[in-house]
C-alpha cells in the first residue's frame, strides 16, 4: 500500500473557504483524511509542508497537447506548475474522429497544425493513427501515452465533419444523412467519455478560407447539441469571434436560439479582456450583456477568459499570427519551403513593395502590423547572435535607415537569421474586467492554450500569474486563486472525484510556498521531432516551482524537478 502523508501545512481545499491548518493522509491514490494533529503511521512516507500552502492539483482548462502527449510525455513545463489535469480538444480541433480517406485525414492534421503551430511532421509520424472513431483513439491513448497528468479531451466539431463529409466539408452545409452520421459519431465519443463537443465558429486559414464548422447551418448545430443534451456532464464548447469579423453577439444569439429548452451546458470563448476590445472595437459591451441575459434566464452558459496579457513571438517558420492579421504577403514567408526561398522572398524588391502595401492597407487595425503599432515590435532573440536586440523595430528602422517597419523587419531576420523571432508587447488589460469574470460564478479560468504555439508562447507556467500578479498585489485572495483553477473546473467539467481535498477524492495535490514561486521567463528547448530525424525548438520555462506536485498520489515534481511518474489517467464528465 502507498501511504503518505502531508503535515504542517495551511491546507486551501479548492472550494474557496479559508485557508486552514491541517494534514492531509494519502493511501493508494485517494485522500482518506484533512485533519489537524494526524500522527504519522508506520510506513507512511511524511511530506513536511510547514511554511506552505496545500492546494488541489491544477487543471489547465483549455490546452492543445492532443499531439504533443504523444512526442513530450513530461508535459513540460506544467509539473513544475502544481498541473494534475489538461484539458484537449479544445476550439474544434481533435484527431478524431476520422476518415477512411486520407486525403480528409491529412486535412484534420493541417487544419490542427496550422491554427495551432504545431509542425505537422511529428503528427504523422509519431501518432499511430491507428483509430478512425473517438473510442478507438481513446483505447489508443490509453494503452501508448503515460503522462504525469490526468487528461481529457473534446471531440471536435471540424473533425466530426471532415469525417462524415470529406473534404467538401469545407464548401457546404451538411445533407440530413452527413448530419445522422456527423451524430452517430458525437454519440460514441460522448459515449466514450469525450467531454462534449467543441465547435470553431471564428477561424479563416491560411488561404481565408472559413473552418468547415463555420459551415454548418442550424439543422447541423442543433442536432449535435440535442445529441450533447442527452449525455449528461457534456459540454458544448463554442469558439467566437471577438477581434476579426466580431460576429461573436450575433453567433452567441444563435447558440441561446438553439439551445432554447435543451439541457445543455454550454462554454463559450470567450468574453474579451483587452481595453481595445471594450474602447474602440466596442465588442466587449454587448458580450457583457448577453452574459448576464444567460444567468438571469437560468442558462447553464459558461464563459471563457484569459487573465494574462495576451502577447506571442512572431516567425517566419511557424506563426499564423500573419495569416490571421490578413498579413498574406508576410504569410508567404512562412509557408515557404526551406530559408532560402524564405530569404529570397525577404530580399526579393517586388515581394517588399506588396509587403510595404499589405502592412498600410490590408492588416486588421489592431493587428500588430499597421502603422504605430508595428513600430513597438521588440527584438529579443536573435539566432546568430548579430543583433542589435533588446530594441524595438522602430529604433532599428532608424538605425539602418529603412524606408518602411516592413523592410526593417526583413532585414533585421536575414542578418540575426530566420530562426530568430520577433515579439508583440502585451496588449493592455481590462483587469476590471478581468477580475469580475475570476468572481463570476459561470466563468471558465486558466486558458492556456499550453501545447500549441510553441515557437510563439509557452502557456504552460501561465498559471502561476495568477499568484504572482494578483494574489501578491491584494486583488484576489489566495484561496480565490486555488478555486479558479480547482474546484471551480473540476465542477465545470464534471471531474466529480477530484478538484478538491477532502476524504474520498483522488490525491491530486501541490505543495507550494507563495513567497517562492515566480513568473519564469521563456527559454528555448530543442526536443520537437522535426520528422527528419532532428529536432526543432519551443518556448519553455524552468519550473515555479512547486515544492511538490503529485497527481493519483504519485509524486511528479519533487520540488527540484519532474519525475519519472506516469500516473495520470483519462478523465470523463460525470453528471451533477
Amino acid at each position: 500500500m502507498n501511504k503518505t502523508m502531508i503535515r504542517n501545512g495551511m491546507v486551501v481545499d479548492g472550494t474557496g473557504a479559508p485557508a486552514f491548518a491541517a494534514d492531509v493522509r494519502i493511501r493508494d491514490g485517494v485522500i482518506t483524511a484533512v485533519a489537524p494533529g494526524l500522527q504519522p503511521e508506520p510506513g507512511e512516507e511524511v511530506v513536511d509542508a510547514s511554511g506552505c500552502h496545500v492546494a488541489p492539483g491544477f487543471i489547465e482548462s483549455h490546452t492543445h497537447f492532443d499531439g504533443a502527449m504523444w512526442w513530450d510525455q513530461e508535459l513540460d513545463p506544467l509539473p513544475g506548475y502544481g498541473v494534475s489535469t489538461v484539458v484537449m480538444g479544445n476550439c474544434g480541433f481533435s484527431v478524431a474522429p476520422v476518415s477512411d480517406d486520407e486525403a480528409a485525414r491529412r486535412e484534420v492534421v493541417g487544419i490542427f497544425s496550422f491554427f495551432e503551430d504545431i509542425p505537422e511532421q511529428p503528427f504523422l509520424k509519431e501518432l499511430p493513427w491507428d483509430w478512425r472513431s473517438w473510442p478507438e483513439y481513446k483505447e489508443s491513448m490509453i494503452r501508448n501515452v503515460k503522462l504525469p497528468a490526468n487528461y481529457a479531451a473534446f471531440c471536435g466539431h471540424i473533425a466530426l465533419r471532415l469525417a462524415a463529409m470529406g473534404m467538401e466539408a469545407w464548401d457546404r452545409a451538411a445533407t440530413p444523412a452527413e448530419v445522422k452520421k456527423m451524430c452517430t459519431l458525437l454519440d460514441e465519443a460522448l459515449g466514450a467519455g469525450a467531454l462534449g463537443m467543441s465547435s470553431n465558429l471564428f477561424d479563416h486559414d491560411g488561404q481565408d478560407r472559413p473552418v468547415p464548422s463555420l459551415q454548418a447551418d442550424d439543422a447541423e448545430l442543433g442536432a449535435l447539441m440535442e445529441v450533447i443534451s442527452r449525455h449528461p456532464g457534456a459540454t458544448l464548447q463554442v469558439i467566437v469571434d471577438t477581434f476579426r469579423n466580431m460576429t461573436a453577439p450575433e453567433t452567441m444569439r444563435r447558440i441561446g436560439r438553439l439551445a432554447e429548452g435543451m439541457p445543455i451546458r454550454v462554454q463559450w470563448a470567450g468574453l474579451p479582456t483587452l481595453v481595445f476590445q471594450r474602447d474602440m472595437m466596442g465588442i466587449q459591451a454587448p458580450l457583457v450583456e448577453l452574459h448576464e441575459q444567460f444567468k438571469a434566464e437560468g442558462r447553464d452558459f459558461w464563459t471563457g477568459y484569459a487573465h494574462i496579457a495576451v502577447t506571442s513571438t512572431l516567425s517566419v517558420q511557424s506563426s499564423l499570427i500573419f495569416a490571421q492579421s490578413n498579413d498574406y504577403v508576410w504569410h508567404e514567408v512562412v509557408v515557404a519551403e526551406g530559408d532560402a526561398a524564405k530569404a529570397a522572398l525577404l530580399r526579393d524588391p517586388d515581394w517588399r513593395q506588396r509587403a510595404r502595401e499589405s502592412w498600410d492597407t490590408k492588416t486588421f487595425e489592431f493587428s500588430p502590423f499597421p502603422s504605430g503599432r508595428a513600430e513597438h515590435l521588440l527584438l529579443m532573440n536573435s539566432d546568430n547572435g548579430a543583433g542589435p536586440t533588446h530594441l524595438t523595430l522602430g529604433e532599428y528602422q532608424q538605425q539602418i535607415g529603412a524606408v518602411h517597419p516592413s523592410d526593417a523587419m526583413a532585414e533585421w531576420l536575414l542578418a540575426n537569421g530566420l530562426q530568430s523571432t520577433v515579439t508583440m508587447p502585451p496588449f493592455e488589460r481590462d483587469r476590471e474586467m478581468v477580475l469580475k469574470l475570476m468572481r463570476d460564478p459561470y466563468s471558465v479560468g486558466n486558458i492556456s492554450d499550453a501545447g500549441a504555439h510553441g515557437q510563439m508562447l509557452c502557456g504552460g507556467g501561465e498559471n502561476i500569474k495568477l499568484f504572482t500578479d494578483f494574489v501578491r498585489s491584494g486583488e484576489l485572495t489566495l484561496e480565490e486563486a486555488v478555486y479558479i483553477q480547482t474546484g471551480k473546473l473540476a465542477d465545470h467539467f464534471g471531474f466529480r472525484d477530484r478538484g478538491t481535498l477532502a476524504a474520498g477524492k483522488r490525491a491530486d495535490i501541490t505543495v507550494f510556498n507563495l513567497d517562492e514561486v515566480q513568473e519564469r521567463e521563456m527559454k528555448r528547448v530543442y526536443d520537437v521531432p522535426d520528422g527528419k530525424g532532428g529536432f526543432t525548438w519551443r518556448w519553455s520555462r524552468d519550473p515555479a516551482p512547486m515544492r511538490l506536485t503529485m497527481v493519483n498520489g504519485e509524486v511528479t515534481f519533487d520540488g527540484q524537478q519532474g519525475t519519472d511518474a506516469r500516473p495520470g489517467t483519462m478523465l470523463a464528465p460525470a453528471a451533477a
